[in-house]
């Protein structure tokens, strides 16, 4: 969910991170990420639709003394509760395998980051700019360090930075053993495997924080590599890249 804390509020930083008790999805800053919350919306309606007429029948076959034999026997019905189920899965089958297709498609990226996951910590690198490429290492903050609103086992002391409207192509690899690069309100979700380059895409609508985990259990420290990505306009993304090639050179 979306909230401020007081010191991003100041910044005008806009957060997406999970709420205590929250049963539904984070919100989307992706186009990709809406879809499939839409998918699931669509899927979990006519799930209840199903629910709630098996459960009819069943209370009803339970219940009454005198009941048509065509609607719980026969030829008939057997055909029906064949077809239907059928029609359905068709029905689901066609957007959930579109969505598959736009989860891995990769169009034309403006900007390139690689990641590469270490135990227990992440590697970024921007290699798009020659030989002005951009490299740091991404440490989990310990509780000792965090600033009054800051989110406990989520804070980094590197953010990844990306323009917003902005096709980004993530390269994702390991150095040592599995990771998992993993930001749920972009749909974001690549295996980092040594010796491996995977990619993913994602493109952000919206200025935020988004905040990810390593989803791939990875040794005693796995749940301290958390990631996070601040998408921010583009002339501040410039900004930001110009500070950095000039405090390296």
């Amino acid at each position: 969910m979306i909230y401020y804390t007081l010191n991003n509020l100041l910044h005008g930083i806009l957060l997406d991170t999970p709420e205590p008790w929250q049963l539904g999805f984070q919100d989307a800053a992706s186009p990709v990420m809406e879809e499939v919350i839409f998918l699931h919306d669509q899927i979990m309606f006519i799930l209840t639709i199903i629910i709630t007429a098996v459960l009819w029948l069943i209370v009803r076959a339970l219940t009454t003394k005198h009941y048509h034999k065509y609607l719980y026997e026969g030829t008939l019905i057997e055909i029906i509760w064949t077809l239907i189920p059928a029609a359905i899965l068709v029905f689901i089958a066609f957007p959930s395998l579109k969505l598959l297709y736009l989860m891995d498609e990769v169009i034309d990226p403006a900007l390139t980051i690689k990641a590469i996951g270490h135990q227990w910590y992440w590697s970024y690198e921007y290699s798009d700019y020659g030989s002005d490429t951009i490299e740091f290492d991404s440490y989990m903050i310990p509780t000792s360090d965090l600033n009054n609103g800051d989110l406990r086992l989520l804070e980094v002391d590197n953010r990844i930075i990306v323009p917003i409207q902005t096709q980004v192509r993530v390269l994702v690899t390991a150095a040592d053993v599995l990771h998992s690069f993993a930001v749920p309100s972009l749909s974001v979700k690549m295996d980092a495997v040594p010796g491996r380059l995977n990619q993913t895409s994602f493109f952000i609508k919206r200025p935020g924080v988004f905040y990810g985990q390593c989803s791939e259990i990875c040794g005693a420290n796995h749940s301290f590599m958390p990631i996070v990505i601040e998408a921010v306009s583009l002339d501040k993304y410039i900004h930001w890249v110009a500070n950095w090639s000039a405090s390296r050179g």
